[in-house]
């Protein structure tokens, strides 16, 4: 089994959650109502997973992430929320959620992001992300893309195009295996985990006009 904490100022939603769990691989060994109670049981239960509601008093779900995380814990943190501003939603990507679900329509997504982040990966809505890239794109400190070397630039443009790594290396004239050190290297100049970031990153930034071609 794998251990949740739910934390949710609200006790019909802590019931409704616990529901959907139950009979499922994912045990809730404590609830809390609010972000300073979330916190304590973080240290008393240390649960593999932990489920934020955004809005809670105390401490916010953010806040309780931002929290967390500079602590150096890495645990899995999916945040619920019936709705996500855009300094919210920028600041849970930042600060490395794991996964945010809707409250509308959360009985049947709920599992599913639970079982994505206890396998490792990041489960956030395609719209919440695109979104969250957006609104970095705008932010007044300039685009994450100038960080980018115009090597680096090219590979992102194609890789805003669908092209595999076969390609852009062909394109390019270099081998796979440099496309791949490229790209991880992109990923950490940009705080992004995958290629799907990058693409969306790459589409909404229009990477041919700043790659100078």
């Amino acid at each position: 089994m794998i251990r949740v904490l739910l934390a949710d100022d609200h006790p019909f939603m802590r019931t409704g959650i616990e529901a959907v769990l139950r009979g499922s691989r994912f045990t809730v060994v404590a609830t809390a109502a609010s972000g300073r109670e979330a916190l304590d049981a973080v240290a008393e239960h240390d649960p593999e997973i932990c489920i934020f509601d955004i809005r809670m008093p105390g401490l916010t779900g953010v806040e309780l992430l931002q929290t967390v995380r500079g602590r150096g814990d890495k645990r899995r943190i999916v945040l619920l929320t019936a709705e996500l501003e855009d300094d919210a939603l920028l600041a849970a990507i930042k600060a490395g959620v794991d996964g945010i679900v809707l409250k509308d329509g959360a009985e049947d997504a709920l599992l599913a992001c639970l079982e994505t982040v206890a396998a490792g990966s990041r489960a956030v809505p395609a719209e919440l992300l695109e979104r969250a890239l957006q609104v970095s794109l705008d932010d007044s400190r300039g685009h994450p893309l100038d960080r980018l070397t115009p090597r680096e630039k090219q590979i992102a443009e194609h890789v805003g195009r669908g092209m595999r790594n076969r390609d852009i290396a062909a394109a390019l004239a270099m081998t796979e295996g440099t496309v791949k050190v490229y790209l991880h290297t992109i990923y950490q100049k940009l705080a992004i985990e995958n290629r799907t970031e990058l693409a969306l990153l790459a589409h909404g930034g229009k990477l041919g006009d700043r790659a100078g071609r």
